[in-house]
């Protein structure tokens, strides 16, 4: 026979091997009482049947021992509940809710949206938790790199912020530098610190009113694309005013936010040479809006909708004014 072990053995061992080794010990317990049973009964079946609860082990009567057999043959449902979270990992966790659930919640095709929207009565809750979460997900790619910007200077700091996003940028005399399919980009350009920035192409990139701190230092910018931005706005384009020295490019193809208030703004651009404004949903005319941005900036080709095309369209068939600035 084995020596017990030590209190502080038994002290380290986990709840889960306690459990599983309690268990185990009772298995073995009333497999052996069930075979000293069966030779009792046949030597002598009415001594073996009434000395069943004499010689058990825990002193319990042959009702309790029935019900203990049954229990380990049959388990409960709440034993197989209890059985997935010994395991203490994720597959673990993932088998309980595999019990739990319903059968009718494992069919394919079901959403988590569908799913969640059978059990809570509040949807509307569980929709304004998304929308919360992903609007500081969006503040959270604008937030500044002041660190980059103390140490490197204004235009590392600049760059390093657009190429995270995901977009690309060129330093004056320099190539254009993009990240690869991974995000990953090279960080070579930390030592042009003193090189200004010209050029920035943000196309698609999440970029909203507050991620515009970062380029508004790039006082040499000459060229910026913001096409299909989901976050560019009319506050956004109210704030281009400090570039109005420098840029010579703007591209806003494809904002869904832009609207003709927006455009309003960009009077103060006076050298501004090339404009794109075409695939604007929130402006209602953009043929006439094409025409209104010329007048305002004499010097800029402005690129969008043929002004003929809104006199073509009748007094009920032009669009509906939908824009408004709705900052992210």
């Amino acid at each position: 026979m084995a020596a017990p072990k030590a209190v502080s053995d038994r002290i380290s061992m986990s709840p889960q091997i306690e459990a599983c080794s309690a268990v185990s010990a009772f298995r073995v317990s009333v497999n052996t009482q069930e075979a000293r049973s069966k030779r009792q009964q046949k030597a002598s079946p009415t001594k073996a049947r009434d000395g069943i609860a004499d010689t058990h082990p825990l002193g319990v009567g042959k009702d309790r021992t029935l019900q203990a057999q049954r229990l380990l043959s049959h388990p409960p449902q709440s034993l197989h509940l209890v059985a997935p979270v010994w395991n203490g990992g994720t597959r673990g966790i993932s088998g309980l809710s595999r019990v739990v659930a319903p059968e009718g919640n494992q069919k394919k095709g079901r959403s988590l949206l569908q799913f969640l929207a059978d059990r809570f009565y509040d949807v509307e809750a569980l929709r304004d938790h998304l929308l919360r979460k992903r609007v500081s997900k969006v503040h959270q790619k604008n937030r500044p790199f002041n660190h980059i910007n103390q140490r490197y200077g204004p235009y590392v700091a600049g760059a390093y912020f657009i190429l995270k996003q995901g977009g690309a940028v060129r330093f004056q005399g320099r190539e254009w530098i993009r990240p690869n399919q991974r995000g990953h980009f090279s960080l070579d350009f930390l030592k042009l610190q003193a090189v200004p920035v010209e050029a920035v192409d943000a196309s698609g990139c999440a970029i909203n009113y507050q991620g515009l701190d970062s380029l508004l230092a790039l006082k040499e910018l000459q060229s910026l694309w913001l096409q299909r931005c989901p976050h560019v706005d009319d506050w956004c384009l109210s704030r281009l005013h400090p570039l109005a020295s420098s840029l010579q490019e703007l591209s806003l193809a494809g904002c869904p936010r832009v609207s003709e208030r927006g455009l309003a703004c960009l009077h103060h651009l006076w050298n501004l040479r090339r404009l794109d404004i075409s695939d604007l949903p929130a402006v209602s005319s953009p043929g006439l809006t094409r025409i209104l941005v010329e007048e305002m900036l004499p010097s800029c080709e402005v690129l969008g909708a043929d002004w003929a095309q809104d006199l073509k369209l009748g007094p009920e068939e032009q669009p509906r004014d939908t824009a408004g600035p709705t900052p992210a």
